[in-house]
């Protein structure tokens, strides 16, 4: 087993190195496009709005409920459909993890917004600062010690979310996987291969974010 392991490791470490810009380079930009599509939907389900709150409300529980594969098929199939533009299978699962990974960092901003002392945006308002004005330049630039935690491990976990793209052969890398598997024959060292570098990417992240949180509290205290 060990040998099978280090010679398709020697012969195609190109190909899962390839994979894992692939899945680092799809779970940044869900996150990050995630984070301003969330950023908005948190905003209304904090608007005093009924009717703006109630459409955030459905999309947040729908978006929870429901399974991530079963999302990336159901935007798969349809945006091509409706959208006049073309679109790759790439771009349909970006979308849509996009569109996933919104509903959850919506709940995390909301939370880190409401984190913070309702007395603030009494004082900014008190200054002359409108409501926008003061969620703007006050609440959110404090809120962001509370919501960057809870980012990163949002990116942690959407790195091994993306691996459900393999589904539509997206670039990543249970997709460098799959191709390896069929060149070899040899499925088994392949996978473990690819669980090595999940396990060693997704530990020295979860190190990094540990880290980067304790210097948040360290300089909040």
């Amino acid at each position: 087993m060990l040998d099978n392991i280090i010679k398709i490791w020697m012969k195609y470490d190109y190909v899962f190195l390839e994979g894992l810009w692939g899945t680092l380079w799809l779970a940044l930009i869900t996150v990050f496009f995630g984070t301003v599509l969330g950023t908005v939907v948190s905003l209304l389900r904090m608007s005093r709005w009924k009717g703006l709150y109630a459409v955030s409300s459905v999309y947040i529980e729908v978006l929870r409920g429901t399974p991530i594969l079963l999302q990336l098929y159901f935007f798969w199939l349809l945006l091509p459909k409706v959208l006049p533009i073309e679109m790759s299978d790439t771009s349909c699962i970006v979308v849509a993890l996009i569109i996933n990974s919104s509903s959850y960092v919506a709940e995390v901003i909301r939370a880190g917004i409401q984190a913070v002392d309702k007395g603030q945006m009494e004082a900014a308002r008190s200054l002359g600062l409108s409501g926008r004005g003061a969620m703007r330049w006050v609440i959110l630039p404090q809120a962001v010690k509370n919501i960057l935690p809870a980012l990163g491990n949002e990116f942690i976990q959407m790195v091994k979310e993306t691996s459900l793209a393999s589904v539509f052969f997206v670039g990543e890398l249970m997709t460098s996987y799959k191709t390896v598997q069929s060149a070899t024959y040899l499925a088994l060292p392949s996978l473990l291969i690819v669980g090595i570098i999940y396990f060693a990417v997704t530990f020295l992240l979860s190190r990094a974010m540990k880290t980067l949180e304790l210097r948040l509290k360290a300089g909040s205290c």
